[in-house]
């Protein structure tokens, strides 16, 4: 079993976190370097955060899928940053629980889709508690809810990026969002289908902290990690 170190980083700007992520994904790569391919002293970390507001936008995202200027930006006191993860564009912020697994996959014998994949599971298993039936979409990454059909709406985004096995970047499930930011944007480049969170689907807030502790439960279970 593999061990995985949370640090819950609490309310962050999206910068300072990525310069965080970049730090710890070096660091397990050069481990991998002395160390070899796969040893369990290599450890994992999995990051909880909730950003100030941000748009981000994928390696292989279209700029024109935000709708504001860079004077809009300001006036909404939103930043921007074009980001080194797969996908295309998507919003964080308060009330979003947004996780990054920082992990080297030959531990966990696995590949980047079945990553991703095992992410999808994680949240679909936490949606279950609350009486909410996750899918997967097999035309795009995330968790949806109604696939198939005109009210089909997603409830987290994943966009990673690995190098030599090791990840970084993660999920962002919406939790008690504010969904109104995303309507500056087409999110995930998908301008035609919604975007929902728990509190919207419930008509209730949720606790944070219960949510947290809800995941770290679902990702031991379906990762075979313990989190310390």
């Amino acid at each position: 079993m593999r061990t995985v170190k949370v640090m819950d980083l609490g309310v962050a700007e999206y910068g300072t976190v990525w310069e965080m992520q970049e730090k710890l994904m070096q660091a397990l790569i050069d481990q991998k370097s002395v160390g070899g391919q796969s040893t369990d002293r290599l450890p994992g970390h999995l990051l909880f955060v909730e950003h100030l507001p941000v748009y981000t936008l994928g390696k292989s995202g279209e700029t024109a899928n935000l709708l504001l200027s860079g004077e809009e930006l300001s006036q909404r006191e939103v930043t921007f940053y074009k980001t080194n993860r797969g996908g295309d564009i998507t919003f964080h912020g308060p009330g979003q629980l947004v996780g990054y697994p920082i992990l080297d996959l030959e531990c966990f014998e696995m590949g980047l889709r079945q990553y991703i994949e095992r992410l999808e599971e994680t949240i679909i298993q936490l949606l279950k508690d609350y009486g909410i039936a996750g899918e997967r979409d097999p035309h795009a990454t995330g968790v949806w809810l109604d696939t198939g059909s005109s009210r089909a709406r997603k409830i987290a985004a994943i966009g990673v990026r690995s190098s030599r096995y090791v990840t970084m970047h993660g999920f962002a499930l919406n939790v008690n969002t504010d969904l109104s930011y995303f309507g500056f944007i087409h999110p995930c480049g998908i301008p035609d289908k919604g975007v929902t969170s728990l509190k919207q689907e419930l008509g209730r807030t949720l606790d944070m902290e219960e949510i947290k502790a809800n995941f770290a439960q679902k990702f031991e279970a379906v990762f075979g990690a313990r989190l310390t």
